[in-house]
C-alpha cells in the first residue's frame, strides 16, 4: 500500500506487471503497425518474428501469424 509521501510500506505483489502473452503480442502488432505507417517495415513476418526474439516470445508461426494478424487487424 502506498502511503501518503508516495513510498511503498507493502511488497508488491509478484506478477502484478506481468502481462499476458496475448497482451505482449497486442503490445507487438501495435508498435509495428505504427512503424508500418510509417513506412518503416518492409517485411511483415520477418519483423514480426524479430521482435517477438527481442521480446523473449516464442517465434513459432502461429505466434507469428498472430503479431501480423493483429498488425492487420484480422
Amino acid at each position: 500500500m502506498d502511503t501518503a509521501d508516495g513510498t511503498q510500506d507493502a511488497p508488491i505483489q509478484e506478477g502484478h506487471d506481468e502481462a499476458s502473452l496475448a497482451d505482449k503480442i497486442a503490445g507487438i502488432a501495435e508498435q509495428m503497425r505504427a512503424d508500418a505507417d510509417a513506412g518503416a517495415v518492409d517485411e511483415l513476418r520477418s519483423m514480426a518474428r524479430q521482435r517477438l526474439e527481442e521480446a523473449h516470445l516464442p517465434t513459432d508461426d502461429a505466434t507469428v501469424d498472430s503479431v501480423v494478424d493483429g498488425i492487420r487487424g484480422a
